[in-house]
């Protein structure tokens, strides 16, 4: 059995998605607590899941946010459009001067090294689209007089607040309505959940978004803290990929929601911040499916890895409607992903294709 997708002819987009978007500001090799200079990339878990099918995959997105309107957001905005995405759902928040009321948000990221893992000291309270709420956007007119054929949003964009969360809700709902798949990735970040009541509210919230998900992606610590899900045999540090635990509890997630049509996580053993075992597995229509296994490869950024893999999977669907092929190509455009600096891919669709067929990383002139 195979998703069914709005045809391309009958919708202006490809995806649309719903998330906040960042400023990256990274020191390079350095530490932030002692750089003197940063490299400024985009980024946000949802948005980045949108370029990446735009960019390396030449799908038609869009993005569903909101900035102050200043001289950062206009910034973020030029990020964005350099990256093909269509910012008209873009919303435009009155900036009060200092940011005492509405602001962008800032993160500031370290790649990490060896034993050294990656870090993020996220700067995001009062921003424009954590004060996003229900009604605030047109669901009519994105999902049904425009339309698209994948809707992705996530668990972070959910914890940013009450209202982000009821406006999660809210867009997923209406895109089922309209026939649109509705991609969620878990996502879950202590850090922010925190401030709204904890792992327990992390848990009600999903758990009410996923009786509207189709696709369901997540890694093994997204499961447990947002849906209740444990996974046997993994350690305190997550370390050891065991497939077979990831399946019993996939199977144990399709039976207390049916309607999710397509599971897929990925799997991640770290060995240092620059050496990781990598792989992924995908649920669809009663079976498991298996990307290739990519043991002891090397990192050079890990962060967006994740989202990476998202949009190889929904490309695969909409390009292939396949399973493995889906799974195959999340997982190679991840791979890819993680060898360049910045949160959003800079791969392309030729190369991986190349990395799926089992190419090699011989010098191509």
């Amino acid at each position: 059995m195979s998703l069914t997708l709005r045809s391309t002819e009958s919708v202006a987009y490809d995806i649309i998605s719903l998330g906040e978007i960042m400023l990256r500001l990274d020191p390079g090799d350095g530490r932030v607590r002692t750089t003197r200079r940063f490299d400024v990339w985009e980024g946000g878990g949802e948005y980045n899941v949108a370029r990446g099918l735009r960019r390396c995959f030449g799908k038609r997105a869009a993005v569903v946010t909101a900035f102050a309107d200043n001289d950062v957001g206009r910034l973020l905005e030029d990020f964005i459009l350099q990256g093909g995405v269509d910012t008209r759902y873009v919303q435009w928040k009155k900036f009060d001067g200092i940011g005492r009321e509405v602001r962008n948000g800032l993160n500031f990221t370290e790649k990490g090294f060896g034993v050294r893992g990656a870090k993020g000291t996220p700067d995001r309270g009062l921003t424009a689209a954590s004060q996003m709420k229900p009604g605030d956007v047109d669901w009519d007119d994105v999902f049904g007089k425009q339309g698209s054929r994948w809707f992705h949003t996530g668990g972070i964009f959910a914890a940013l607040s009450e209202t982000t969360a009821e406006l999660t809700i809210e867009a997923c709902k209406k895109a089922k309505e309209y026939g649109t798949i509705v991609a969620y990735d878990l996502n879950y970040r202590p850090s922010l959940w925190k401030s709204i009541g904890g792992q327990a509210k992390a848990q009600e919230v999903n758990r009410e978004i996923a009786k509207y998900v189709d696709v369901m992606i997540g890694n093994e610590e997204d499961f447990t803290a947002s849906l209740g899900f444990e996974v046997e045999g993994v350690s305190e540090h997550v370390t050891g990929l065991q497939v077979d635990s990831f399946k019993d509890m996939i199977q144990r997630a399709v039976k207390d929601f049916p309607n999710f049509q397509v599971v897929a996580t990925t799997l991640r053993d770290v060995h240092t911040a620059t050496v990781n075992d990598w792989g992924a597995i995908c649920w669809h229509d009663g079976r498991f499916f298996e990307a290739t296994h990519r043991p002891k490869l090397e990192i050079y950024d890990r962060v967006g890895g994740g989202d990476s893999f998202a949009s190889g999977l929904a490309y695969g669907f909409m390009e292939f409607n396949d399973a493995q092929m889906a799974v195959e190509y999340g997982a190679a455009h991840g791979a890819l992903a993680m060898t360049t600096p910045g949160d959003t891919t800079m791969a392309t669709v030729d190369e991986v294709k190349k990395l799926v067929g089992g190419g090699s990383a011989r010098v191509d002139r």
